[in-house]
């Protein structure tokens, strides 16, 4: 955000507009239909491979999971034409759909979020913010086999179910976590969140989702002691059959009692310890992440990491993400962090919490990061630098970059059938 008085104007008048819609919601644009940790690796026939979400491309790459090489690029808005004259005709989805661009796209539409591909290799599930909804794009023709319009006006983070039948959308203006069959995008359920649903990740071997949600990151009202009027966060644990919510956390209390009294709750990514009894997570403003035991709910360690931009005001950070990215190994012994505001990613010793050598690439905005699917790597997304890196888990060195499509983001594993690409 800017310190310009015409942008402040503005950012407050869109700001006030995404409220409304958090109070009223949107109706959604219609049921789903036929219209034209990631997933295991499934049977013969299938080919591992590295999903990168270009978010303002409205593409998709698909990297070789050993080589990192570049396959393939998949549109993921064949129906943008339509979806755009649908909004156009809409006063009211149009206001809110120049307001996301405005706050949350940084002046460009969302049209990737995140992604997750079919057990089978011939879907791709894909969250499009800017259209509030999630499609199914056919990777033999790309097509969209499916669509599901969200509630409210924009779609989020999802959750790939381990037996790959479902799949968890969050709706950001919605306040609620959409349950869709991965076969057809019928809604199977949905359970409530705070505001701003975000990430959700599947425990218990998929009895159980950790849900969270961040709430009003594009408020200019950043001071701490103005926290509290950024909306509801929550972070909580629902079962996967009933969609109930079993418990929710009391993280103020818990950061109170480790004195950080003007943290943020708004979670940002997670990741688990292998035995799932540790929560590791980022929290707004925060340079660094926070260790909290499962049973207890306190958060039992904070690691700090390097603020390389100590002048830097918090109303400029993006989307409140001082950091944002973070994955354990599946050995439990290494987390890769993404140094979002500072431009960097570092390896963190799980039982000293000793950081390793900081890998910076200027004007980079790493913002996502997700172990491969043999656990020897990271990949690390270099949002401003329309790339990603692999990262080893043992030297913490960055041993392959490959160019992606315009401001990547979400990068998540999954197969393809061999015949779809070269």
């Amino acid at each position: 955000m800017s310190r310009n008085p015409v942008r402040r104007a503005l950012v407050a008048l869109t700001s006030a507009l995404l409220a409304l819609g958090l109070v009223l919601g949107v109706a959604p644009l219609g049921p789903a239909s036929a219209a034209g940790g990631d997933a295991p690796a499934g049977g013969e026939g299938l080919r591992r491979v590295v999903f990168v979400g270009n978010n303002w491309d409205g593409t998709a790459d698909i990297l070789d999971a050993r080589t990192f090489e570049q396959l393939r690029r998949v549109n993921i808005v064949p129906d943008r034409a339509a979806r755009m004259q649908e909004i156009a005709t809409n006063p009211y989805r149009l206001a809110y759909f120049l307001a996301i661009r405005q706050l949350i796209g940084e002046g460009h539409d969302q049209l990737v979020d995140d992604m997750y591909s079919s057990l089978d290799g011939r879907l791709l599930i894909v969250s499009r913010p800017s259209f509030a909804d999630v499609v199914a794009i056919d990777l033999a023709t790309e097509k969209i086999a499916w669509r599901f319009p969200v509630k409210g006006v924009r779609s989020d983070h999802m959750a790939l179910s381990p037996d790959g039948t479902k799949v968890v959308v969050s709706a950001s203006t919605g306040n609620v976590v959409h349950v869709l069959r991965v076969s057809d995008g019928e809604e199977v359920g949905r359970f409530p969140s705070g505001g701003s649903p975000h990430e959700s990740t599947f425990i218990d071997g998929g009895k159980k989702i950790l849900h969270a949600s961040i709430g009003m990151v594009y408020s200019p009202l950043d001071d701490p002691a103005l926290d509290a009027t950024k909306q509801e966060r929550v972070l909580q644990i629902v079962d996967a059959e009933t969609y109930e919510v079993e418990r929710r956390y009391n993280l103020r209390a818990a950061l109170d009692e480790r004195g950080m009294t003007e943290t943020s709750t708004a979670v940002r990514p997670i990741t688990l310890s292998p035995d799932e009894k540790k929560f590791y997570f980022q929290l707004s403003f925060l340079h660094g992440f926070v260790e909290m035991d499962r049973a207890s709910g306190e958060i039992t360690r904070v690691k700090r990491l390097p603020n390389l931009i100590p002048d830097v005001p918090r109303e400029l950070y993006l989307l409140d993400s001082a950091h944002h990215g973070i994955a354990m190994n599946p050995a439990g012994t290494k987390l890769c962090v993404a140094g979002t505001m500072s431009d960097y990613v570092t390896l963190v010793d799980a039982r000293t919490f000793e950081h390793g050598k900081i890998r910076r690439r200027a004007d980079g905005k790493p913002y996502w990061v997700t172990p491969s699917w043999n656990g020897k790597h990271c990949y690390i997304s270099w949002s401003g630098l329309d790339s990603v890196s692999k990262i080893s888990y043992r030297t913490g060195k960055i041993v392959r970059t490959t160019e992606v499509g315009d401001h990547p983001q979400r990068v998540r594993n999954g197969v393809v059938a061999r015949g779809l690409v070269g």
